[in-house]
């Protein structure tokens, strides 16, 4: 009979082979190319093997595998990436992250795996505490901010139709009451979609202006509330948005959606962690009184993808919305189970990652890497933006910024400019230095400045603000 050593033995040299190919690339992030420096039809060629007829050695697939990747991974872990808003991972995060690989849990109930069920727990607690919000709030750990709006807005469904009289999780949306979303015109997509997923239909949005401040109004919101006031609404405000990190006036607008009934959903993908920090905390002012909330992890708590996080303050009508029993599923009173609250069946126990991120930096940690974040955006926009041939067009607020290249040539135009900014763009990544994406923002193309990564520092700052310089000065 063979021993249990030599079963052990399967994992031990493929998983030490990973493990030396991780710290190589992270060891190398420093040196590597921000940008991916191959072509996608060089990564095809590289990757479409034929079909394998019998197994092959797992050490030679990881092996391999690293080889066919080679130049084609953003270096989004390392701190001289600012597109999009893409975090890295913490040390504990990453490594509680290979354990929840190896551990293996199917996080949907707790019977499944009684120690994550635990770990969500908790992590639910004190995401709360960080956060700002209601300690009775029912919460979700989801994929990413995409499904936790899904799963505030069919809460929002839920209890909105409930007033009505309608049913709406036995009696679906056909014949429903319909409901209205009021949201700025500078939304993230990723609410357009929720809405569209959940039946509401993309017709059921109502665009309200924002201000120069990419701000909602209170004018504009009273008056949209008052026209068809008798519809149920929601209202969807922002905590940072994404070009340039605005935040909806709170102690002005959810008064005025209370007394109308409204439900308030915040979306604070990454916005919403300013409320860790003491210097920001003023901006999510009265966001608690909000009655949903969208979070990521994988932006600013730097846990690994895929993480988000959904808050919800009418619990019941979260959990009418989600929960399911089969006779075939074990529940006790005493545990709480994850399919009760959030959208997927087989889930990753994404929450190991989290708790470990969180006990990592501690309350203190959160804030400070919020704050350094801040400092760092700030510096590239307005050293960037200072610079001949370009222009700061929006100086953070907090993490986002944008700037501008200027075609220099006699009567540019704006077309001119917004090619010439691309142009720039696409510089800066073939030179491997840094990574930024472009955008187009209330008409103009511009490059994003964003910085979430516990990686960057003030070198990583100056190394990138020296490589902009030498690319104009050419």
């Amino acid at each position: 009979m063979k021993s249990s050593n030599a079963k052990d033995s399967r994992y031990r040299p493929v998983l030490e082979r990973a493990l030396v190919h991780a710290l190589d690339y992270l060891e190398s992030l420093e040196r590597a190319p921000v940008a991916a420096s191959t072509t996608v039809v060089e990564l095809r060629n590289r990757l479409s093997k034929p079909l394998n007829e019998v197994g092959l050695d797992s050490v030679r697939i990881i092996d391999e595998l690293v080889a066919d990747t080679a130049d084609g991974l953003l270096g989004n872990a390392g701190g001289r990436f600012f597109g999009w808003v893409m975090g890295g991972s913490l040390p504990a995060a990453l490594a509680a992250d290979w354990l929840t690989s190896t551990w293996d849990q199917n996080a949907a109930i707790n019977a499944c795996g009684p120690a994550v069920g635990v770990i969500e727990e908790v992590c639910g607690t004190w995401l709360k505490e960080l956060l700002g919000l209601p300690d009775t709030a029912g919460f979700a750990l989801v994929t990413g901010a995409q499904m936790a709006h899904s799963t505030c807005l069919a809460a929002a469904r839920n209890a909105l139709l409930g007033r009505v009289g309608w049913d709406v999780e036995r009696r679906g949306m056909f014949g429903a009451p319909p409901i209205r979303i009021l949201s700025g015109t500078e939304r993230h997509g990723s609410i357009e979609r929720a809405v569209r997923l959940l039946g509401f239909g993309s017709n059921s949005l109502v665009d309200l202006p924002v201000d120069d401040q990419g701000q909602v109004r209170a004018a504009d919101l009273s008056q949209a509330l008052r026209t068809e006031s008798a519809a149920p609404t929601i209202v969807a405000l922002q905590a940072g948005d994404l070009s340039i990190g605005a935040f909806d006036p709170f102690p002005e607008l959810i008064p005025i959606a209370r007394e109308h009934g409204a439900w308030v959903h915040i979306d604070g993908a990454f916005g919403l962690w300013t409320a860790t920090s003491p210097t920001y905390r003023h901006l999510v002012r009265d966001a608690d009184l909000a009655d949903s909330w969208t979070v990521d992890g994988h932006k600013w708590l730097n846990v690994p993808y895929d993480c988000g996080y959904a808050f919800v303050a009418d619990g019941a009508a979260h959990r009418a919305s989600m929960s399911h029993r089969a006779s075939y599923l074990q529940h006790a009173d005493e545990s709480r189970d994850q399919i009760d609250w959030n959208p997927e069946w087989s889930r990753r126990a994404r929450g190991v990652a989290t708790y470990a991120a969180i006990r990592q930096l501690g309350r203190q940690g959160i804030a400070d890497l919020i704050e350094r974040s801040c400092r760092h955006a700030s510096t590239l926009a307005n050293r960037i933006g200072a610079m001949k041939g370009a222009e700061l067009v929006w100086a953070p607020s907090i993490n986002q910024g944008l700037v501008r290249f200027l075609d220099q040539t006699p009567n540019a135009t704006d077309a001119n400019h917004d090619r010439r900014t691309d142009e720039v763009i696409d510089a800066i990544l073939a030179s491997g230095e840094a990574f930024f994406s472009g955008t187009t923002w209330r008409g103009r193309r511009c490059m994003r400045i964003s910085v979430v990564n516990h990686q960057t520092t003030d070198d990583d700052i100056d190394r990138t603000v020296a490589a902009v310089q030498a690319l104009l000065e050419r």
